[in-house]
This record gives structure tokens, sequence and C-alpha cells, in this order.
């Protein structure tokens, strides 16, 4: 599925959405990515200031890829 973004709030409604419906926790998420749930609020809540590697690993581990 391919989600076109423009902002950086839709891109972090998209980054909850999919932690959201693989059921995980924002500290369940942080420990797959070696970062505490503070950092993955951060990031859902600002994304334009997260680099892009991050965001990228992030998705991958959720099973999704950019595009």
């Amino acid at each position: 599925m391919s989600y076109p973004l423009e902002t950086g709030q839709q891109l972090s409604t998209v980054l909850r959405a999919l932690r959201q419906s693989r059921q995980l926790t924002q500290a369940e998420l942080g420990e797959r990515l070696g970062v505490n749930q503070k950092r993955i609020a951060r990031i859902e809540a600002a994304p334009g200031v997260t680099s892009f590697d991050q965001i990228a690993r992030l998705v991958a581990l959720m099973g999704h890829r950019l595009v």
C-alpha cells in the first residue's frame, strides 16, 4: 500500500498507524529499534527532525518500506 506524504504531520499519522496496526506499544517498538519509549514518542510527534535512516529502520521493523 502506498501513502503519498506532503507534510510531517501526515508522516506522524502514518508512523503511529503502522505501529498500532502491528499492535506494538511505543516501548516495544523502541526496544526493537534500540531506543527508549520517549524517543519513539518524539519520532511520532515530530518526524521531520528525525534522520531519514532512523525513520527507514523504524518503518522496516514494522514490515514496510519507504519509496
